[in-house]
């Protein structure tokens, strides 16, 4: 496995569980810590051709793969591991769509020669894509009904983000390596554009394998709160909700598969909608109206609403009372209609 920079070689590991098959659902349920699973999915046949080589996981692969094509990152320069922007914020890569087979035999030479362009493709629905994989390669999550995608590619590093749903990551082939952030270290991560992002979610701006602390002073406080996962084929890493990662694939070929979901009821909404709605409706009020909106907020949504219904007779509370499937799909109508004025 690639070596890490000392200052990450430094950082302390994310916790290991023991499980058996039957245990990760109850692991699973409620955990707000990431921690890891060594072997959680060594018995999965796209692990085991991985570990009789590359080229028989890209047989696996190559077989099962659907007649359709495959969208893909292809970085501009050649032997750039890092998929990121350049240096007037636009990105250092490109988007190409292709067969899986004209993606494997890029993945192939690549595999050959260090300095040609970096090929990864990311976040693709297995069921969507493949036929069987994953009926063949799954794991057992109990009534969760996660998004599973698998990541293929050569040598990668993903700059840190976070995501929505709760995540559980199998390295299944190469190696990877996890850096995580906790939640509340977001500001120190010194974040990127909202909606300008290499992967539809904002990115920290610091270079984890070489920060510039003179750009980003805070930066040397979220890396103090810093855990790191290093993975083989058939472990797996918890990754909870809006815990910021930091992902490289460390082999001349890789491949993760991972399940996002969210344990809430379906018909609640996005909170990044409310964000990006905020940020049109509140951010830029004057200060005084900004502080008046901020403790409707708190009084309304982040003590839980409470206080604001128990005055009042339960059949009168409406959206104020817990949410149900009619009284989220009254909120959607009421943002639709004021969203389209």
């Amino acid at each position: 496995m690639a070596e890490a920079p000392p200052h990450l070689a430094a950082l302390p590991r994310v916790a290991e569980r023991a499980l058996e098959q039957g245990e990760l659902d109850s692991a699973l349920a409620g955990a707000r810590e990431p921690f890891v699973v060594r072997g959680l999915a060594a018995h999965w046949p796209l692990v085991k051709a991985s570990l009789a080589g590359s080229a028989s996981a890209r047989s696996y692969l190559a077989e099962r793969a659907r007649d359709r094509s495959f969208p893909a990152s292809v970085a501009h320069q050649g032997g750039d591991e890092r998929l990121f922007y350049d240096g007037a914020m636009q990105m250092n890569f490109g988007m190409s769509q292709a067969p899986l087979g004209h993606w494997l035999t890029a993945l192939e030479r690549a595999e050959a020669d260090p300095a040609a362009p970096t090929v990864y493709l990311s976040s693709i629905d297995i069921d969507a894509f493949f036929a069987g994989l994953g009926e063949a390669n799954n794991l057992p999550l109990g009534d969760r009904r996660p998004i599973a995608s698998i990541w293929i590619g050569s040598r990668t590093r993903i700059a840190a983000h976070n995501d929505v749903p709760d995540n559980l990551a199998v390295c299944a082939a190469g190696k990877r390596r996890f850096t995580l952030f906790p939640p509340e270290q977001f500001a120190n991560l010194y974040p990127g554009p909202l909606e300008h992002n290499p992967g539809g979610r904002p990115v920290s701006m610091v270079d984890l394998h070489q920060p510039d602390l003179a750009a980003y002073p805070r930066f040397a406080a979220a890396l103090a709160s810093a855990q790191i996962a290093e993975l083989e084929p058939g472990d797996a890493v918890f990754v909870p909700s809006l815990w910021w990662h930091h992902v490289e694939g460390l082999a001349p070929f890789n491949l993760l598969v991972n399940y996002w979901w969210r344990d809430v009821p379906a018909f609640l909404g996005q909170p990044e909608d409310a964000l990006y709605n905020a940020v049109l409706a509140i951010r830029d009020l004057p200060d005084a109206d900004r502080r008046r909106w901020r403790d409707l907020f708190e009084h309304y949504v982040f003590s839980g609403g409470v206080d604001a219904a128990a005055h009042l007779p339960e059949a009168a509370r409406g959206v104020l009372a817990p949410l149900t499937p009619d009284t989220a799909g009254r909120i959607k109508a009421k943002l639709l209609r004021g969203l389209s004025r």
